[in-house]
């Protein structure tokens, strides 16, 4: 039998940002997005990174499973996790054994195949990025069509998988409420199936990675999202999801 093996570029021991509880994060190398305000353009490669089987991983994560009874586990990451999705669902398999879950942290930005609908079946929840309300956005910021995100969130709400959406918001770009709103209006017949919406915050925390790296950084000169601008659409955000779920009552 084929030895499975994919290309890592790194773990996170006691990740708690990357969904419910203490999670062991393993980031994935390679991705298909080039988004402009990707703050890991080191993982966007698939050269990169280092080769694990799965075995190797699941022995990795099995160490830190006394730290997964909060509602915790591990979180598949990246990169785009997707991308090397018979991995993961095989990876998922194993560590089912082991009594321990997976999230998956993904931008959508895979087609929704049979090995990547294998893998969202065989996750506890997804973690999906919603990174423009619109095609021509993600095809000017992000370098990818819309619509496979919106695939793998319609197939997630079908198949009534626990589900958080993220999206960031970057100086110049959707930092509005008319933004939000399209966001709201994009996805509001999908809410239904959604337990969070959460807006991060664009920094400048990556930006020598793309120096180190020799990677044309497009926002070079944009600022930090400021914790107050953040805070102030994510409230008009909640209002928004809050009146779309009243309605439906």
């Amino acid at each position: 039998m084929r030895k499975l093996t994919a290309r890592i570029h790194s773990f996170e021991s006691f990740a708690t940002l990357d969904g419910p509880g203490t999670r062991y994060a393993i980031f994935f190398q390679g991705c298909p997005y080039r988004c402009a305000y990707c703050h890991n353009p080191d993982t966007q490669v698939f050269a990169g990174g280092k080769e694990y089987t799965v075995d190797e991983i699941v022995a990795k994560a099995v160490r830190f499973k006394p730290y997964f009874r909060s509602g915790g586990g591990v979180t598949l990451s990246g990169g785009e996790p997707l991308a090397q999705a018979e991995y993961i669902a095989a990876l998922e398999a194993k560590l089912r054994e082991k009594g321990i879950g997976c999230a998956i942290d993904t931008s959508g930005a895979v087609p929704l195949g049979s090995n990547v609908r294998a893998a969202i079946d065989g996750s506890e929840m997804l973690i999906l990025d919603i990174k423009m309300p619109d095609d021509e956005r993600y095809r000017r910021h992000i370098g990818g069509s819309i619509d496979t995100a919106l695939a793998t969130l319609d197939y997630a709400v079908k198949t009534g998988k626990r589900l958080w959406l993220r999206t960031v918001i970057v100086p110049g770009i959707n930092d509005s409420e008319a933004a939000i709103d399209e966001y709201v209006s994009l996805l509001k017949d999908r809410l239904c199936g959604v337990e969070k919406y959460e807006l991060l915050a664009f920094h400048t925390l990556g930006f020598e990675k793309y120096a180190k790296a020799g990677i044309v950084n497009p926002l070079e000169h944009t600022e930090a999202l400021d914790k107050e601008t953040l805070a102030r659409l994510q409230r008009y955000l909640d209002n928004a999801v809050e009146q779309i779920a009243a309605a439906r009552k």
